[in-house]
């Protein structure tokens, strides 16, 4: 199953068993600009420096961190692997290295962080610009054609000879910059600012007046673009193959999918928050809101760090009805249907549970906007009385369901369940998930102190796990 996180684990493995990968380019100090890397560590006055690098793009960490090191003098830390998607700057590992800043490499998602200056180095991946020009005039052959174009970062470098391209024959082509962070102040009226991307809009209809037509592999930047704005055609060029062509994935459809998720959440009594990131500014805020949401949905929730998802993992928390994962715009999306239990978007939650908020037809992947002060947040209505309040009924389930946002509630214990704690009958309060997990016939691992009997020690199998050395004889 694709994911929008890095590779997993017995991946890694296998990729440490075999042959080094060959550097991507061979030129290095082309491909990761090390003269403009450079001069952001001497200008910063950085002496400890974080090299992030994607797991495509390891084999060429050591080479790249010693020219760092003897154009700057500074100290570089390589990250060899990211605790959540590759795509967003790191800053957990960064801070345990006690980096003062962090050379981000490959392709990103370019939310903006919390705490350490970040350059992005996307790497120059070639780009037969002539070949694109020529695909995006069989696709438009209108030259009167209001057409956005959009890039994957790792093409950021050619989109200026594109343009000099297509501008003289199409006058209304548009192309978007890449903006890492936020910009200053508010966005200007006919001006779009997401994903990154920044490009001014003038027909009269707004957005959904223009084509969009995307240069880089169909991925998660492309899906998460057609998702929000879908009200316009896309149309793509991919640099590998040199094929261009019309859009065919069904929006609708998918749509349709995330829609049957937000009425899957509104079924659900317990709700699992994931924390896909640690390093995207306001991942806080946004943890506090769904768990403020929750609760006056009348729902249990549990805040969840585990790292990368994964069906095995959250099949441990068979209590969980549902999870929600926040992460950055392109990771958000995660396809769930290999899950025990689905996986939606916190814009997804807020359609489920806050009954002010609407389905307009526009799809937000970035979670930022749903919180107050932002351009789509949308205030809580007050709460109803449950004698004055109209039922639900379940699309799914057919049965009856409360619709209706509760009071904040008075500060209380947690639970009224007690349980002995120990042999002095001494009793504790326990939580509702303590209590499923008691009921539960395997609990994980446990230590079983006094109760396992002393032995010596022995020589255990050496290796790792998908190829100890024993394994070849006692398979023969």
């Amino acid at each position: 199953m694709a994911t929008a996180f890095s590779s997993d684990g017995e991946a890694a493995l296998r990729r440490e068993l075999g042959p080094a990968a060959a550097a991507p380019r061979g030129e290095l100090d082309g491909f990761y600009e090390m003269g403009r890397a450079a001069a952001f560590v001497r200008g910063g006055g950085f002496r400890k420096v974080a090299l992030q690098f994607p797991d495509g793009l390891l084999a060429d960490a050591a080479a790249v961190a010693a020219r760092m090191e003897a154009a700057t003098g500074a100290e570089m830390y390589i990250l060899g692997d990211t605790t959540y998607g590759s795509c967003c700057v790191d800053e957990v590992a960064a801070e345990h290295a006690g980096a003062e800043a962090v050379l981000h490499y490959g392709p990103a998602c370019l939310s903006p962080c919390r705490k350490l200056p970040v350059l992005h180095i996307f790497g120059q991946q070639p780009l037969d610009v002539g070949c694109c020009a020529e695909a995006f005039r069989e696709l438009y052959p209108d030259r009167q054609s209001r057409v956005v174009v959009l890039n994957d970062v790792v093409y950021a470098h050619a989109m200026g000879e594109l343009e000099q391209q297509l501008c003289p024959e199409y006058l209304n082509v548009v192309f978007s910059r890449v903006v890492c962070g936020d910009p200053p102040g508010p966005t200007p009226p006919g001006e779009v600012r997401q994903f990154g991307r920044q490009f001014p809009v003038e027909a009269p209809g707004g957005l959904q007046d223009y084509a969009m037509f995307y240069v880089g592999a169909e991925g998660l930047a492309l899906t998460s673009f057609m998702l929000t704005w879908n009200r316009c055609p896309f149309s793509s060029f991919d640099p590998a193959t040199g094929c261009g062509r019309h859009e065919t994935f069904n929006v609708n459809r998918a749509l349709m999918r995330r829609l049957y998720l937000v009425e899957r959440a509104r079924d659900a009594h317990v709700v699992g928050i994931l924390v896909g990131t640690l390093g995207v500014a306001g991942y806080l805020a946004v943890l506090q809101h769904l768990r403020e949401l929750l609760h006056r949905a009348g729902k249990r929730s549990y805040t969840l760090a585990v790292g990368k998802p994964n069906p095995a993992k959250l099949a441990n928390f068979l209590e969980v009805d549902i999870f929600v994962l926040v992460a950055c715009a392109q990771n958000s999306l995660l396809d769930s249907s290999d899950f025990y239990r689905p996986v939606v978007t916190p814009y997804e939650l807020e359609l489920a549970c806050n009954p002010a908020r609407e389905w307009t037809g526009n799809y937000l992947t970035d979670f930022r906007d749903l919180l107050p002060g932002a351009c789509a947040h949308v205030e809580l209505p007050p709460a109803v009385p449950a004698a004055e309040a109209v039922p639900d009924i379940s699309l799914i389930t057919g049965e009856m369901r409360a619709a209706h946002l509760c009071d904040p509630p008075a500060p209380q214990l947690p639970s009224t369940v007690l349980a002995c704690r120990d042999q002095t009958r001494a009793l504790a309060e326990i939580s509702p998930a303590a209590s499923f997990l008691d009921s539960r016939s395997w609990r994980g691992l446990e230590q079983q102190l006094g109760q396992t009997p002393v032995s010596k020690a022995v020589q255990g199998r050496r290796g790792i796990a998908i190829a100890y050395e024993d394994e070849g004889r006692e398979q023969s």
